[in-house]
């Protein structure tokens, strides 16, 4: 049953190709609006090694844009029930779930050299902004998603190089944080992103500079944006294995 459920991958790729796919390690940090989505596409494209890495318990906000996230998952580890349903799809699949922040205090447990691709789908500047330091010193192929708020066209959503991005806010905080600190990514890498800024309804509008990533901040988002994001992000690894 196992290798039925990759008959309509290997038509589109190959035998060899799913071989590639099969023994491919991907950690994915942060399984959210994004990352949820990137985290199942990988499992349903046929990577059968994969992390997941995430903080968060689902909460009731949680159920408009994120995979894992129903009214009877409310409450419980994001990452746990995640790797339950990806289970689910492919019960040979290795999933390892860590219910861990990853931030300045916890960097060193991760060896990023492990993995042939890390994916990038944290919220927090500085703790982002870290693990973009990290993954490009490291072995593994990075790809980062920039903001995924405040948009509705799906149409405007683009891949690019970090340092060619443009419209994006996340992306130009990041931008100023690097060269604040005089440290920089030790090379290129893709990210996922949309010029479109929209504003939330009954709320002012919020500058466009740092302290927008420095606080909390709510926004408003939506599943066929974060959705397309994470797909995104996914087809990124797959393209690059396969090709």
């Amino acid at each position: 049953m196992t290798a039925d459920i990759f008959d309509r991958t290997r038509l589109l790729v190959g035998e060899a190709a799913m071989g590639r796919l099969g023994a491919t390690r991907v950690i994915v940090f942060g399984v959210g609006g994004v990352g949820s989505w990137c985290a199942e596409s990988l499992v349903r494209s046929g990577i059968c090694h994969l992390t997941i890495v995430d903080a968060d318990m689902v909460n009731i906000t949680n159920v408009n844009r994120q995979l894992m996230a129903t009214t009877a998952t409310v409450g419980r580890e994001k990452v746990e029930v995640m790797r339950e349903r990806l289970l689910q799809i492919n019960p040979a699949a290795h999933i390892t779930a860590i219910h861990q922040l990853y931030n300045a205090d916890s960097a060193d447990q991760f060896l990023l050299d492990e993995y042939d691709y890390v994916v990038d789908a944290i919220d927090s500047l500085k703790d982002k902004a870290l693990l973009i330091l990290r993954a490009t010193a490291s072995r593994a192929t990075l790809f980062s998603s920039m903001g995924a708020a405040l948009k509705m066209d799906p149409s405007r959503i683009r891949v690019s190089e970090f340092w060619r991005v443009e419209g994006d806010p996340l992306a130009r905080c990041l931008r100023r944080k690097f060269k604040g600190q005089g440290a920089f990514p030790g090379r290129k890498f893709l990210c996922v992103y949309s010029d479109e800024r929209l504003t939330n309804h009954g709320q002012p509008a919020v500058d466009e500079g740092p302290a927008l990533y420095r606080k909390v901040q709510t926004n408003g988002t939506i599943a066929h944006i974060t959705a397309i994001f994470g797909l995104t992000l996914a087809s990124l690894v797959i393209r690059d294995v396969v090709g």
